[in-house]
């Protein structure tokens, strides 16, 4: 049985370059798409620093062209990874601000605020997206939140999700759950069936979003879409300036604005303009892109699309033939060719459009939010059942992982298993936890590892172990010898990454100043024009 929560309670997609966040409306029978202060239902994942003042959202994104330096986006490619990863090390050559690597190889964010240089981790930047999420309900509810359902990517691993926690525990926010996104996708698009009374579908969700589409050996990122229009508008501004703008900040800013507003044209029109006045050094560009032009410079990264997706039936063993409905998630899913490519890979069958592919996701997660709260009435009665993106095992003899819990498990899960010591007498056992789908230990990603002391014997005394992974996805490994009584346990913590909770603490410390300086800053703008009104 879930564990019941008071109060409020919300559902967050904190996307990649937009967020969104919903609530249950028990009165209504539905869950509600909240929208921001500008009028609009999802908010850009942006985050601004000035001379005076921090901007999120729309205010930060808007500014972006002129500050590119201090707007951070892009949060979440870096949440829960280390300075090295190549993901990362990719993503630096392309982002304007400046990363580096800070205590333990975590990604620091360089910024400049009040004239001083301040260094934000990932969690912090996800942080302050969250509470104008919150924020947003709190207005749209007119009672303070607490309680929230975060989502995030399938593929996200073990120091993600708890990353993803700990940017909610910044945020104020009690992380009642972390669900994945096609998950909450598919939970809207339950919902609605099941209004409509239809009978069991088997469901394939299709998530194509400004951030990550991937599966263990390929990876492709929403926004390399925009990439790609973004160097083809370089390339195309030299050829017909002879001048080179691939370092200049500014002028690459607003090329990726305007290449991004183009690609949403070219979803449901055949041509884009594209016109920016005084680009770079005072000369106007101005360029019409077709649609066949930007299915050119993407086809490549489509095909990968459809490879992910023909992966996807081989590891559920089924047959695309036994799908009942492909439902579109995320921004990109609108691209024509993406659909078109789907179209003829389902040998003619027709795409559902009948949930929005920016909202599914908050709305999947309000629904769990309500199903986890006392105080929400007239929740549907669903299940929800998630499952582990990636294997998850143990080191044992010459570098083979031994799997514990096998990728695609439904959890929660809890799995135990009998080893044997493989030296005479010795004292301790190294247990090494990884994720990943190589028999080879050390082609996975090493999760965490610690010891447990056993007594000096023959080799071959038994010892166990237990995996458990919870409701949110997050593992512990605990290892047990019988007859000493010996135990240990981990739960995957700082080592790998994640905030200790003196960090949090700090951070928590420092969110609640920044938004007393927010606020203070918003008394100055009143009362400035509370003034001018009496003049």
């Amino acid at each position: 049985m879930a564990k019941k929560y008071k109060g409020p309670a919300i559902g967050i997609d904190l996307g990649t370059t937009y967020s969104c966040v919903a609530v249950w409306q028990g009165q209504n029978n539905r869950a509600e798409i909240i929208h921001n202060d500008q009028g609009n239902r999802i908010t850009p994942s942006f985050v601004a620093f000035t001379t005076d003042l921090r901007l999120i959202g729309d205010a930060a994104k808007n500014q972006a062209a002129r500050n590119p330096d201090n707007t951070i986006f892009d949060a979440k490619r870096l949440i829960g990874r280390k300075y090295s990863d190549s993901v990362i090390q990719d993503d630096i050559q392309l982002w304007p601000f400046k990363v580096v690597a800070g205590t333990d190889d975590n990604p620091q964010i360089i910024v400049q605020y009040k004239g001083e240089e301040k260094r934000l981790c990932a969690e912090e930047i996800s942080s302050i997206v969250l509470t104008k999420m919150r924020e947003i309900a709190e207005k749209f509810l007119e009672s303070s939140i607490k309680n929230a359902v975060i989502t995030v990517p399938a593929y996200f691993n073990d120091s993600q999700r708890k990353a993803t926690k700990d940017a909610g525990a910044i945020a104020g926010l009690n992380v009642m759950r972390i669900i994945n996104e096609p998950t909450a996708a598919a939970l809207a698009y339950g919902l609605q069936k099941r209004e409509s009374n239809v009978e069991k579908r088997n469901v394939f969700i299709f998530d194509l979003g400004g951030g990550t589409f991937d599966v263990s050996l390929l990876t492709l990122k929403g926004d390399s879409f925009d990439n790609r229009m973004v160097n083809y508008l370089v390339k195309e501004f030299k050829r017909k300036h002879t001048e080179d703008i691939s370092g200049n900040a500014k002028a690459l800013r607003r090329l990726r604005t305007a290449s991004e507003k183009a690609k949403r044209t070219l979803s449901f029109d055949i041509e884009a303009m594209i016109d920016i006045d005084a680009l770079y050094q005072g000369i106007d560009f101005a360029l019409s892109v077709s649609r066949a032009k930007f299915e050119q410079l993407n086809m490549d990264l489509f095909e990968k699309c459809l490879e992910i997706v023909k992966s996807c039936f081989s590891d559920a063993k089924m047959d695309k033939s036994s799908i009942d409905d492909v439902v579109l998630v995320g921004g990109s899913s609108r691209i024509p060719k993406v659909q078109q490519l789907l179209h003829e890979f389902f040998e003619g069958k027709e795409l559902c459009s009948s949930i929005n592919p920016d909202e599914a996701v908050a709305y999947g997660a309000a629904v769990q939010a309500a199903l986890l709260s006392e105080d929400v009435k007239n929740v549907p009665n669903l299940v929800l059942q998630d499952v582990t993106p990636l294997s998850l095992g143990v080191l044992t003899y010459e570098d083979t992982m031994s799997v514990m819990i096998p990728r695609n498990t439904s959890i929660p899960v809890k799995k135990t298993k009998n080893y044997l010591t493989v030296k005479d007498y010795q004292s301790v056992v190294g247990i090494k936890v990884y994720e990943g789908e190589s028999v080879i230990a050390s082609e996975n990603n090493l999760l965490g590892l610690f010891k447990l002391y056993v007594p000096r014997a023959p080799r071959d005394l038994p010892f166990q172990v237990c995996f458990t992974i919870d409701a949110d996805g997050i593992l512990n490994v605990s290892a047990e010898e019988e007859s000493s009584g010996n135990k240990e346990d981990i739960t995957i913590t700082n080592e790998n990454g994640r905030l200790s909770c003196e960090e949090i603490e700090r951070m928590i410390k420092e969110a609640e100043h920044f938004k007393s300086e927010d606020m203070k800053h918003m008394e100055k703008v009143r009362s400035m024009n509370a003034l001018d009104k009496r003049k």
